[in-house]
């Protein structure tokens, strides 16, 4: 039975071992930004932190920079600004071609969440589907994005995903891993298949960083959770993963370092009204995303930063 919303499509599908064959890019710092959900105030400042950076920096754009932003000028500024750098597929860019089936949202739910934040991020996506059909050139471009991407940073291979390492919509980065990677061997799998050190994924909407030192060069999988919403609570802030062989030149808020690259946690500082005037914009009251997001933009979602890392010494 369809149940959209919930169900992951056959085409989301690639395993660990398709990322492996993936084309590798060698940068010095790279930026992960995923769940911008089209947020432009946070757009603005992942640029100006880039264009601060002492070393050459590449952005990509790891999915769902597509949401909120159901209006004409919305949609298409965030597609144009974000489609000149690196980016790969999240599920909510996938859904938007026409002959999709018919997975709504295509987030892929798990069965903890309520079925009326289901429905409503059905309604949501279909105003934006509807709204992107009026965008033609966008779509075709969105059309010929990766499902993942593979980058080396120093000597450590990045495998950037969207959901998981075997699916765009994949739940298993999420904040249930457990704290250490070597107690899992399904992880210890992936991350050989994939021939990867690093998994950078997003689409949970909650960040979390699970590393293990003690492995042979170390294994770490970070999620930003989102670029374009708070991530803890009582914060205005979004999230980015760094990844670099230079340490970062502004304060992070936890990471790692694993075979002498800085894996990092930074934070998107974004005008916090002029978002919530943008939002409000197109989801006045009681509307789909106001009901669902709204508290989460004033007031962060019940998480802390201890949750999302792990760690005892957040950098």
């Amino acid at each position: 039975m369809i149940d959209p919303g919930r169900i992951c499509p056959l085409r989301y599908r690639y395993g660990a071992a398709a990322i492996a064959t993936a084309p590798v890019r060698q940068v010095e710092t790279l930026y992960v930004v995923g769940g911008l959900y089209g947020n432009l105030p946070a757009l603005d400042v992942v640029e100006s932190m880039a264009a601060a950076e002492q070393h050459p920096v590449t952005l990509c754009f790891n999915g769902d920079f597509n949401w909120f932003n159901v209006d004409n000028e919305g949609f298409r500024a965030v597609n144009q600004r974000v489609l000149q750098h690196h980016a790969t597929l999240g599920n909510v860019e996938a859904e938007l071609q026409v002959d999709a089936d018919d997975a709504g949202c295509g987030c892929a739910y798990p069965d903890d969440v309520a079925a009326d934040v289901v429905e409503r991020s059905n309604q949501i996506h279909a105003r934006l589907r509807a709204m992107a059909q009026h965008h033609p050139d966008i779509l075709e471009q969105l059309a010929g994005l990766p499902m993942f991407a593979r980058y080396r940073v120093g000597s450590a291979n990045i495998g950037v995903v969207h959901g998981d390492a075997e699916s765009l919509s994949g739940w298993r980065f999420d904040m249930s891993m457990p704290e250490q990677i070597k107690e899992t061997a399904w992880l210890c799998d992936l991350f050989d298949e994939a021939d990867v050190d690093v998994f950078a994924s997003t689409h949970t909407c909650l960040p979390v960083l699970r590393h293990s030192g003690d492995m042979p060069g170390g294994r770490v999988v970070i999620n930003n959770g989102a670029a374009g919403m708070p991530n803890f609570s009582a914060t205005r802030y979004g999230l980015l993963t760094r990844v670099s062989i230079h340490p970062a030149c502004q304060p992070t808020l936890y990471g790692v370092t694993l075979q002498g690259v800085h894996i990092d946690a930074l934070s998107i500082c974004y005008d916090s009204d002029a978002w919530q005037t943008q939002f409000l914009a197109n989801w006045p009251k009681h509307s789909a995303a106001w009901t669902s997001y709204y508290s989460r933009i004033l007031h962060g979602p019940q998480y802390s930063m201890l949750e999302a890392s792990k760690l005892t010494n957040p950098a």
